[in-house]
């Protein structure tokens, strides 16, 4: 599989676990799971949580970086990843926290990303 499908498909995963781990405990004190948890029980729980998120954000970042063979700058790398953060909580977002709206602020400031995103790629003088 190619680098740079391989770099996407593990910073998608690494942001699932990233956006539960930063994210998911305010879903479960809604639920009433942890709603009497103190909080570093909290922090504790979303820290395991984000370690599963560096068990493939760091490959990603090693697999698509140029300097080791990949197809990504730094930079690029980053721009990336941000996007896909936002994607990535904008869906679970909206699947699982029932108030949550998607208003059209929220779909511009996703196309000023992606737009990032393009200008990253153009070619530099």
């Amino acid at each position: 599989m190619k680098a740079y499908v391989v770099t996407i498909i593990l910073l998608v995963i690494s942001n699932v676990f990233m956006t539960v781990a930063w994210y998911g405990h305010l879903k479960l004190q809604n639920m009433g799971i942890t709603k009497n948890w103190p909080l570093f029980a909290i922090i504790a729980t979303s820290w395991g949580v984000a370690l599963l998120e560096y068990c493939f954000m760091i490959p990603a970042n090693r697999i698509g970086f140029q300097e080791n063979g990949g197809p990504f700058s730094l930079f690029q790398l980053k721009i990336i990843q941000e996007v896909i953060t936002l994607t990535v909580f904008t869906v679970l977002a909206m699947f699982f926290f029932s108030g949550e709206k998607l208003h059209w602020n929220h779909v511009a400031a996703f196309i000023c990303l992606v737009g990032a995103v393009c200008f990253t790629f153009l070619p530099q003088k």
